[in-house]
């Protein structure tokens, strides 16, 4: 397995673009985005858990109930959210892109992301479609991912190779995510294309498992989106033969599609807003896996790990805290803590008790960009891996005027 260029367009039969069309009022930034298979693609889509959710959500759920879709389209600059005709808006573009593509509407997955409660009118949506569908290309990942961001300072894809029963195979996604991450079931805007056969239950089954190894382990401020939407293409082009059982083909899929999964999350959690770090805390040792689940994210969710780690202050205590309260069964007088980066590795708590450990060698640590907190809590076999960031100043800046 090796990760190559390409993004969603990667696999074979898909093209992508991404087009300005006036729902942002900066026109630097693209706000339509477009993925399209050339043929009918096996679909399935893990959604928030949230009960205000967005109306894109309920017609996506609509129309991939039988498993298939053929092309995805996303506005970014407003989420459709909390809208009196919300769901008819979102019908409308299915309907527009349907007559523009070629495709049935109902072979559409609409999503949108952005400012909640703000009225979506569908004319600016209807005028860029023919721009959207007219520049379609295999090199257009780059455009759309380009396209559903709104905080984001960095476009989010990846894409990797592999075999599967001799054929050569794809995976790909673009991701889009910076603040109100703290998923469940899904997380931000998420659309991932493979050119695999596979049947709609095992791939349903398949990206329902992953999320909980991957976005449901990560979290930038404890804040679950109401338009979180993880939605995956595949259209059988590679020519192996369906897979529809459990077993080694499977289980190659399962770890190619957990390789783009985990990719994007690092990418979203390096990315939250004002954030200046990615934190990942490694838990080995736990009880159960579960409760290594619950820990890893209790310390990666917590503000006073997150401001911590923004000031580079190797306060161990507050880890220690935050498993304390996380309500995993842990015996605190065995765990060990320890801090890890490019630039080393330091110590600071054995069997529930602090160390001596060179200050100067920590600062030096957690200065990095990329963090690791290392977790040890000596009582099992469970582990588990959760991504998240600092917390900064900046982070209270972006949302205090996020409307303007």
């Amino acid at each position: 397995m090796k990760q190559i260029d390409g993004g969603v367009c990667a696999a074979k039969g898909f093209k992508a673009s991404g087009v300005f069309c006036g729902i942002r009022k900066n026109k630097t930034k693209k706000d339509l985005a477009l993925i399209y298979s050339e043929v009918p693609a096996t679909a399935a889509a893990v959604y928030t858990t949230n009960l205000v959710k967005g109306a894109p959500i309920d017609v996506t759920k609509r129309h991939i109930v039988d498993g298939i879709a053929q092309a995805v389209i996303c506005n970014s600059g407003n989420a459709n959210t909390c809208n009196a005709d919300g769901i008819e808006i979102a019908e409308m573009e299915c309907e527009l892109l349907s007559k523009e593509l070629g495709v049935k509407a109902e072979d559409v997955i609409v999503a949108s992301t952005g400012v909640i409660g703000q009225p979506l009118c569908i004319d600016p949506i209807a005028s860029g479609i023919p721009e959207l569908v007219s520049s379609l290309s295999y090199e257009g990942s780059d455009l759309a991912a380009e396209a559903i961001m709104t905080t984001d300072l960095s476009k989010k894809q990846i894409a990797v190779e592999f075999e599967i029963g001799g054929k050569v195979c794809h995976i790909g996604g673009i991701a889009k995510g910076s603040g109100m991450i703290h998923p469940n079931l899904a997380t931000m805007l998420v659309f991932i294309t493979s050119d695999v056969k596979i049947s709609k239950d095992l791939l349903q089954k398949a990206i329902s498992s992953d999320v909980k190894e991957s976005f449901n382990m990560m979290s930038v401020d404890g804040d679950t989106s109401t338009n979180d939407t993880v939605a995956v293409m595949c259209n059988g082009l590679a020519g192996n033969k369906e897979i529809s059982s459990e077993g080694p083909e499977f289980d190659t899929f399962m770890k190619a599609l957990n390789t783009v999964t985990v990719y994007l999350c690092r990418c979203v959690a390096g990315d939250g807003e004002g954030a200046s770090k990615m934190l990942e805390c490694k838990v080995n040792g736990a009880k159960t896996a579960e409760d290594a689940k619950i820990v890893a994210k209790s310390v990666i969710c917590s503000s006073l790990v997150k401001a911590a780690m923004f000031g580079s202050d190797a306060n161990w205590g507050r880890v220690l805290c935050a498993i304390g309260y996380s309500g995993a069964d842990v015996d605190v007088m065995k765990v060990d803590v320890a801090f890890e980066s490019k630039a080393g590795k330091v110590a600071v708590c054995k069997d529930g008790s602090g160390i001596a450990f060179s200050e100067e060698i920590a600062k030096k640590v957690l200065t990095e960009k990329e963090i690791d907190i290392l977790v040890e809590l000596n009582d099992g076999d469970g582990e588990a891996v959760a991504w998240g960031c600092d917390l900064t100043y900046d982070y209270v800046k972006i949302n205090g005027d996020y409307r303007s």
